[in-house]
């Protein structure tokens, strides 16, 4: 049958005018509207007005064109049907072979921090996403294109063959319904939060490719890394990759993870990562002094993990990571000296980010965790705690110094899998324990890595205790002072054991578990 007549009519004119004007000269009829039929006559390509297809004129502001049965018979008529051929016939209607539309842009219109409402609403293509549901539809005879990127096959087919493929029609086809699809999603979310309605009867998500992983985590599962639209600049989605080989999916999830935990602070911080959970967090007054914290808390597990860093690397914190193998360093930037240090390490992935200064306080977010047949959604654990919220519940104070460690561990063991416990002192972890069946593992782990270094250290606990045996081997091990949620119906004795050994105990009313 071959491709006759085209109806484009785009908002991202990227390479319409080289596309239009080699189908004209292929012999295919241009139908357009507006702003597209004013570019592609400016550009001395012939084209047709909708109005003289339809015979009716733009209306309401453009807001209906192309909603018109003269557009629509052509796109959905069955072309081998006589009983559709019959009718289009007696009607004087034409077909049209082939759609170029792509949408208002809504995603860019919304990501303005000054949008409004009206503004919003108005960048809702409708005339759009039915035209290229009708030829999507019909793709077993029409051509449809949404992403300039498939401009070149079109016109290679149409040159060599006047149509297209019916395999090029069906990839295009998904290609539209994929689109369309996350357009609809994208609207639907913004409706939902304007109306206070963040999870609604259902719930629909949609992401970008970023790219194609080499697998996922084992070398026999597929993967692919994508990114949230308008994800905001501190996240490792919009990271800048500045040196290295292409982050696998264990990175990904290493480096978010990373990531998590130094918006945690404000002051210079460094953390550790390796598979998910934190060897080492420091802060300092400098990012020198707080990586040398990181390292110093856990310099076996460092080795091969994924650094995150608040602050801009400079060539002395450079210095020292490059002693080491190091996966990924991500950081809001890097020295020029420090950059020149750290690419002459092959291995190394150096990822630039946004500004992570003021990352302290943050808001929530919603998180999608996938289940066999379905999926459970949250809002992110971004509570944070100051010293008014915390209850003394033993006879001793802790001292402002210990505080201020408990405040830091308390930012730290929401971030490890639970059960957790986190020893800190001088302002870095001296041991993680994370993932185990029982608290009383987990603080076993955690004392046992700290070594001599737990006596006159906290121990953050991200849930209440059971019972007090966690805190008998804490006194054993020269901890001070402890703080965990409360709420248990034994918390009477762990406050016992805490008061018999001098211990310092504050509660903080809330629980962070991670799993």
């Amino acid at each position: 049958m071959g491709i006759k007549r085209a109806l484009v009519s785009v908002s991202d004119k990227t390479g319409i005018v080289e596309f239009c004007r080699e189908l004209s000269q292929l012999g295919v009829e241009i139908i357009s509207t507006g702003g597209t039929k004013n570019l592609l006559s400016k550009e001395g390509v012939p084209v047709i007005g909708i109005s003289d297809v339809t015979g009716f004129p733009e209306i309401l502001d453009g807001r209906v064109k192309t909603l018109h049965p003269a557009v629509h018979s052509g796109l959905l008529a069955v072309r081998d049907s006589a009983e559709h051929q019959a009718q289009m016939k007696e009607l004087g209607l034409d077909y049209i072979d082939l759609v170029v539309v792509n949408l208002y842009p809504f995603q860019e219109t919304i990501a303005k921090p000054d949008v409004t409402y009206e503004d919003a609403i108005e960048n809702i293509d409708i005339g759009g996403p039915t035209m290229l549901r009708s030829a999507a539809k019909n793709h077993a005879f029409v051509s449809v294109v949404v992403d300039s990127a498939d401009y070149g096959t079109v016109l290679e087919e149409v040159r060599s063959g006047g149509d297209t493929t019916l395999e090029t029609r069906k990839r295009l086809a998904a290609k539209v319904f994929r689109h369309t699809s996350a357009y609809d999603a994208l609207i639907s979310d913004y409706l939902s939060n304007v109306t206070g309605d963040p999870l609604p009867e259902r719930y629909t998500v949609t992401y970008e490719k970023i790219q194609d992983l080499r697998y996922g985590e084992n070398p026999h599962q597929k993967a692919a890394f994508y990114r949230k639209p308008l994800a905001a600049a501190d996240t490792l989605t919009t990271a800048e990759q500045l040196h290295g080989k292409e982050l696998s999916y264990n990175n990904i999830n290493d480096a978010n993870a990373a990531l998590q935990i130094v918006k945690e602070f404000e002051e210079p911080a460094v953390v550790a990562v390796k598979h998910m959970n934190p060897s080492g967090v420091g802060v300092g007054e400098s990012i020198y002094e707080a990586y040398r914290k990181a390292y110093d808390a856990d310099p076996v597990s460092i080795f091969g993990g994924i650094v995150a860093a608040n602050r801009i690397i400079d060539e002395a914190t450079a210095m020292l990571m490059k002693e080491i193998f190091l996966e990924i360093i991500l950081a809001p930037g890097f020295t020029a000296e420090a950059l020149e240090l750290l690419t002459k390490k092959k291995n190394i992935r150096l990822l630039k980010l946004g500004s992570l200064e003021s990352a302290g306080s943050r808001n929530s977010q919603l998180v999608v965790t996938s289940i066999e047949g379905g999926m459970v959604v949250q809002e992110s654990d971004v509570h944070s705690l100051t010293e008014s919220d915390l209850q003394v519940v033993t006879d001793r104070k802790p001292t402002e110094a210990e505080l201020k460690q408990l405040l830091f561990g308390w930012k730290v063991v929401k971030h490890v899998k639970s059960n957790a416990i986190v020893l800190a002192k001088d302002d870095m972890t001296v041991g993680v324990g994370a993932g185990q069946m029982n608290r009383v593992g987990s603080a076993k782990i955690a004392i046992e890595q700290a070594g001599d270094k737990s006596k006159g250290s906290v121990l953050a606990s991200d849930a209440f205790f059971p019972m007090g045996d966690t805190l008998e081997i804490a006194a054993k091990a020269g901890i001070t002072a402890v703080i965990q949620p409360g709420g248990s119906v034994k918390d009477e004795e762990s406050i016992k054991v805490a008061n018999e050994y001098g211990i310092a105990m504050v509660f903080t009313g809330v629980r962070h578990f991670k799993h």
